[in-house]
Order: structure tokens, then C-alpha cells, then sequence
């Protein structure tokens, strides 16, 4: 029969062992959402630049090669690949997202008239 435990009923060693792990996936944690705030920066420097020359908000060709390279760089770091490309789907599609309302910014204030 497989009992489980409560945290008091768990050894010391054991509560500073998952104290010690959680606090460095705490510490990736922030890393990861650190990394991704400034990706979402350059994305962003990207959107106007773009917006300023006209160019689509989606680039499916440099989507395509970004996928297949996060795909490999996954399969290298032991990662399951589809998960890793879950991940830049969804983040992909928001800075689609950002690009897509950057562009219609970029119009409006285009179209507005001078003063």
C-alpha cells in the first residue's frame, strides 16, 4: 500500500532538499520571465521597424526557421522538442500580436491630420 506523507511527517534533510530545489526554480523562474521581457523589447523595436517600412507583422519563412532552430536547440539541451515549440508558437503568435497593433498605430497616426 502507497501512504503519503504530510510536510511535518517528512524528514528535515527531505524539507531542506525541496526548499533548496524550489528556490532555484523560483530563481529560473524570474531568469525566464527576465529573458522574456527583454525579448519582448526587441520584438518590439522590430514592430515599429517594420511598421515604419511597410513590412508585414508575421514573417512566416523567419517563423518557420526559428521553430526548426528551437526545435534542434531543445533536442541538445534533452528538452522535448514539441514543447519547445508549443512555447515559441505561443510567443510567436503575441508578438504577431504586438506587430499587428504597432502597424495599426503607425496608420493611425499616419492618417491623422496635421496640425
Amino acid at each position: 500500500m502507497n501512504t503519503r506523507h504530510t510536510a511535518a511527517d517528512v524528514a528535515p534533510a527531505v524539507r531542506a532538499e525541496l526548499v533548496r530545489l524550489r528556490d532555484s526554480i523560483d530563481n529560473i523562474d524570474a531568469a525566464v520571465v527576465y529573458m522574456l521581457a527583454e525579448r519582448f523589447k526587441c520584438t518590439q523595436q522590430v514592430g515599429h521597424l517594420k511598421a515604419a517600412h511597410q513590412l508585414p507583422p508575421a514573417d512566416p519563412a523567419r517563423e518557420a526557421a526559428q521553430i526548426a532552430r528551437l526545435r534542434r536547440l531543445a533536442e541538445d539541451a534533452k528538452l522535448d522538442p514539441s514543447f519547445a515549440e508549443k512555447l515559441l508558437n505561443f510567443i510567436i503568435a503575441e508578438v504577431i500580436r504586438h506587430h499587428e497593433r504597432i502597424a495599426e498605430d503607425a496608420t493611425v497616426t499616419t492618417d491623422a491630420p496635421g496640425e
